[in-house]
Formats: C-alpha cells, sequence, structure tokens
C-alpha cells in the first residue's frame, strides 16, 4: 500500500490543495483499509481512482503561477505561502525560513552548514564553502542588518531551462534597500545558467531590489576575514582592554598588532580583543591586500 501511496504523491504534489487532499484521504485509508486483504485490495482501486482524478483536475487547471511568483515560509510558520513578487515584495525575507532544506548525505562533493552570524545574532546557512565565504563578508558588512538562506522559490519566465529557481541569499541593508544573491564559482557558470541568473536579476529589478552573482574571492581577503570571525563573538571582548586599546590608538597614532598588544598587557589576554575590535571595525586594518600578522599595521577610525 506504501507503494501506491508514495506513487499518487509523486504525481500529486503540483499544486497544495492536491496534496492536502491526498494526505486527508490517505490517512484515513490507513486506518480503514488495513485489517484485511480484501480491504486492502479495495484501498488499491481506491488509491489509483483517486491519483487519477487528482492529476487530471490540476491538468485541466493549468499553470495557475505566472512568472514573478513567490513561494516562500513567513517567520515562525512551518507551511509554505505563495504570492506574487510585486504583492509582497515588502515582506521581511531577512526572518524567513529557509525554503528548502541545505542538503547534507554521504559522499557529498561540497561542504554544507550553519554559520552564527554575530549582526543577526542567529545561525544562516551556507552549501559549500565559497558560499560560507562570502557569508563572513555579509556578516562584516556594516551596512548589513539581515540575512536569509535560500529565502524563497521565483517562477521565472517559461523560455528558460528551468521554472523556478530559488536564490542562497537574501540581504537588508541599513537603509532598506534588498539585496538578492546567488553564488556559484566563475568556472562553474553555463550559458543555461546565466540565463536563469539574468532572469531573476530582471524581476528582482521590477521591485527595485539589487541582485548579484558571487563567485571567487581573492585568497588574502578571504584568509583575513576568515581569521578574524574567530573573534566575531561578544565574548572575546574585554571593555577595559578595548577601552585602553582605542585610547592609545587614537592618542599615539597608528601602531603594529605586536606593539600595541605588548603595551595594553599579556598579548594572550589583549589579542583577542583586539581582534574583536577589527572584526566591529572600531580598529581598522587593511584586510584585501595583505595577509594579517602581528607586525600589521592598525588604527582607530577613519584612515590613518
Amino acid at each position: 500500500m506504501s507503494h501506491y501511496i508514495r506513487s499518487i504523491r509523486w504525481f500529486c504534489l503540483t499544486t497544495p490543495e492536491a496534496n492536502m487532499l491526498l494526505s486527508h484521504y490517505t490517512r484515513s485509508i490507513r486506518r480503514f483499509c488495513l485489517t484485511t486483504p480484501e480491504a486492502f485490495g479495495r484501498s488499491r482501486l481506491t488509491l489509483g481512482a483517486m491519483g487519477r482524478a487528482l492529476l487530471a483536475s490540476d491538468v485541466e487547471a493549468g499553470p495557475k503561477d505566472p512568472a514573478g511568483s513567490l513561494i516562500f515560509r513567513e517567520q515562525f510558520s512551518s507551511a509554505t505561502t505563495s504570492d506574487l513578487l510585486a504583492h509582497c515584495w515588502a515582506t521581511d525575507f531577512e526572518n524567513s525560513p529557509p525554503v528548502r532544506r541545505v542538503a547534507a548525505y554521504k559522499g557529498q562533493r561540497n561542504f554544507s552548514g550553519l554559520w552564527w552570524c554575530a549582526s543577526t545574532n542567529r545561525h544562516v546557512g551556507f552549501e559549500s564553502w565559497l558560499e560560507r565565504d562570502h557569508l563572513i563578508r555579509l556578516d562584516l558588512d556594516a551596512k548589513v542588518t539581515g540575512i536569509a538562506s535560500q529565502p524563497f522559490r521565483i517562477k521565472l519566465p517559461k523560455p528558460l531551462p528551468q521554472t523556478w529557481h530559488v536564490p542562497d541569499y537574501f540581504v537588508r541593508r541599513a537603509d532598506g534597500t534588498c539585496l538578492v544573491i546567488d553564488v556559484r564559482p566563475d568556472a562553474r557558470v553555463k550559458a543555461e545558467d546565466q540565463l536563469v541568473f539574468d532572469a531573476t536579476a530582471n524581476l528582482c529589478a521590477t521591485v527595485g531590489w539589487d541582485y548579484r552573482r558571487l563567485g571567487d574571492l581573492p585568497c588574502v581577503g578571504r584568509a583575513n576575514r576568515h581569521w578574524i570571525a574567530g573573534y566575531r563573538h561578544p565574548r572575546c571582548r574585554n571593555q577595559e582592554t578595548a577601552n585602553a586599546a582605542l585610547r592609545r590608538l587614537n592618542h599615539d597614532g597608528p601602531s603594529t598588532i605586536r606593539d600595541t598588544a605588548q603595551r595594553l598587557g599579556d598579548p594572550v589576554l589583549v589579542l583577542p580583543t583586539i581582534f574583536h575590535l577589527m572584526w566591529c571595525q572600531e580598529v581598522k586594518v587593511d584586510l584585501d591586500f595583505h595577509r594579517l600578522h602581528l607586525d600589521s599595521e592598525v588604527w582607530a577610525g577613519g584612515t590613518p
């Protein structure tokens, strides 16, 4: 019986209404029909007829989701919601749970997981190390106030090679503007992928959203941000040490990490606070062009 139920589910999951109706009847049939072989035979006929009827009704209804339709989950909700982008663009997608789960299975070639964002105080999923590296940059960006992974499924125009697309991230900026992001290494972007990205960008532009496809990152900047991200948690900050470091840098001007730490006390105790100040951007350092080390020059605020 389970085989027939799974077969009918495969055919009938095209619409939420069909899936809900199917679930109701399959639960009823399971409770009623598992008593005798004759009842099981009747259940096979009933499920087969029901599946054909649901499939026929779905075909007659035709495609009901035009291009620009979204499927998403609202905050604190496990059920999905469907609406046009033009109608739901003001939704707080940065608070939406992922519309699909991050894949994880034995033998997986890419690495997936969760990143704790200090800027939002919540975990955000990633499906590759490249996504994680871009997530670190977003977490470090002072203009970013909200991040959500796999925020929604968007319906694409018909001529494209795929019907629906799930962007990797939705970002809310401090000024209220929105950014939709897809992460894909440059070498892996095929012509069909570019068509999907372009179509997504065009749909986002209709409601004033920005869209970017992000690729490979420079090694130096990636390594530096990954290092100071290890000190992003507030527990790494000693406020007394932080105040002393900022006073010294404001008074004496730029200094190396080594000299600053040695003047403030035991480097083992002082360095975590200095690195945390770098993450909070209260202490500035070149993260893009030179690998971070103890002789790197740091300064407080602005430019030296």
